[in-house]
């Protein structure tokens, strides 16, 4: 399953639309099904501890683009052992398949007949691990079949694209005791553990309010009759929403301690008008050519204000459809002081000069965050320049010393619920919209995350 797997774009018919209204109408009842309300676990009751493993033999679905890059990670960490690979295109499992092979591992088992080959994979015995970097509708079904077969799994982000599958995965991961994870490289950034290094310290004092977005000139690549182009147009076709927030998200929600401590409460949310991509074909391609008939569904920008139980705000944005730098935004506002990125930068009362910002730069020899001095993760150059690295490293440690890992279903369902609830919100006039509790309860209970020293 690579980015070949696609969902060709089409016009929404008339039903297509009736149906996707009725799901919008019904989408607070799904948010939070009759089941969760009528038997609530123990808030302590926390059902994935699991014993030391010798190794992590691992089943990797869709090796494209971000797929290599796991992949390259995972045969440089000790411990990770990739014993079988899926893919729709035979041709990416020969090559993963290779490079195995050249880097002194057995050979692992292929699977390429057909969009559900990785059910048959999952039915692999020796599997302890199935990984997917599938486009994104695959992602749920995968890690369904994947803890059905009593493996543990995890996914490149988001999550899931609808509530229903959020629920799906909660509750299959809580009936089966196995991990379900999303891998947010994000959150392992340089600039946004040492930000976290300094919300611990309680330099910024309160956390009290956060930014942050995906913020991303993708045209070319959503047009590209390759790669992402084949399938990930087709959710601006269909969905008027925030449809990337994790990235932005992350780093926000745990300097916040969300499901730690404090949770998401609700939303509200609104689109801008949908320019960017028709005016991008009108551009590129000759008339008559079907990727200027296209019509597209998502506003150009999204703009989303999330507020916490215990008071705090969030502004998270996407905009993937214009001209415009990178950015991830990533600002933190604390009652002691502010962190910011792009550029990074950082204000501290009392230490930095008045109403003057510091670069970041003059801080990381004082206050970087552990993980960061890792020799390992300084030497990584593939994917993001260390932080993909770093994920796949923290993922396999823990599941080798059998300890707790750095983030939890809950994390990456909240983070991911997002995109169905922003699309509830804009299309009822920004309504406010609630934040389930995927913890059912227990972020009253669980300690904030530490400041975590290298393992190993």
């Amino acid at each position: 399953m690579s980015e070949h797997h696609g969902t060709p774009v089409n016009h929404p018919s008339r039903r297509d639309v009736l149906k996707a209204g009725a799901a919008v109408g019904l989408g607070l009842a799904i948010a939070r099904p009759a089941a969760d309300l009528m038997a609530q676990p123990s808030p302590m009751d926390y059902p994935w501890h699991l014993p030391p493993m010798a190794k992590v033999r691992i089943g990797f679905v869709g090796v494209g683009g971000m797929g290599s890059v796991h992949v390259d990670n995972l045969l440089a960490i000790p411990g990770a052992e990739l014993v079988a690979i899926c893919d729709v295109v035979p041709e990416k499992v020969t090559r993963i398949q290779d490079l195995v092979v050249s880097k002194g591992f057995a050979r692992p088992t292929g699977y390429s007949n057909g969009p559900r080959d990785f059910e048959r994979m999952c039915q692999q015995p020796d599997i302890d691990l199935v990984y997917t970097a599938t486009p994104w509708e695959w992602h749920a079904p995968i890690m369904l079949a994947a803890m059905n077969a009593g493996k543990h799994t995890v996914t490149e982000v988001p999550m899931c694209t609808t509530m229903e599958e959020c629920w799906q995965l909660l509750e299959t991961s809580e009936r089966t005791g196995k991990l379900c994870l999303m891998m947010e490289n994000c959150v392992y950034d340089r600039p946004e553990m040492l930000c976290l290094n300094l919300v611990r310290l309680g330099l910024l004092g309160e956390v009290l309010h956060g930014e942050g977005g995906y913020l991303h000139d993708l045209r070319e690549i959503k047009f590209s009759d390759s790669g992402e182009g084949l399938w990930r147009r087709a959710h601006a076709v269909r969905r008027n929403a925030n449809l990337y927030p994790t990235h932005g998200l992350g780093p926000i929600a745990q300097c916040m301690d969300i499901n730690r401590g404090d949770r998401f409460d609700y939303l509200v949310s609104m689109s801008s008008n949908s320019r960017g991509l028709r005016a991008y074909a009108a551009e590129h391609f000759p008339p008559g050519h079907p990727k200027r008939d296209e019509y597209y569904s998502l506003g150009d920008i999204n703009t989303t204000l999330i507020k916490t139980v215990k008071g705090k705000t969030i502004i998270l944005g996407h905009n993937c459809d214009n001209p415009r730098p990178y950015s991830r935004v990533n600002i933190v506002q604390g009652t002691k002081g502010i962190f910011e990125g792009y550029p990074n930068r950082v204000m501290i009362e009392g230490r930095s000069p008045n109403h003057r910002w510091e670069e970041l730069s003059a801080y990381y020899e004082e206050f970087e965050h552990p993980l960061w001095k890792d020799a390992a993760v300084q030497r990584a150059t593939t994917g993001h320049g260390g932080m993909d690295f770093l994920e796949d490293q923290r993922l396999i440690q823990a599941l080798i010393a059998g300890e707790p890992t750095d983030y939890t279903i809950w994390d990456g369902l909240a983070w991911s619920a997002i995109t169905p609830l922003t699309e509830q919100s804009v299309a009822n006039r920004s309504m406010p919209v609630p934040i389930p509790d995927f913890t059912r309860g227990r972020w009253e209970f669980m300690p904030p995350m530490p400041v975590h020293t290298p393992r190993g």
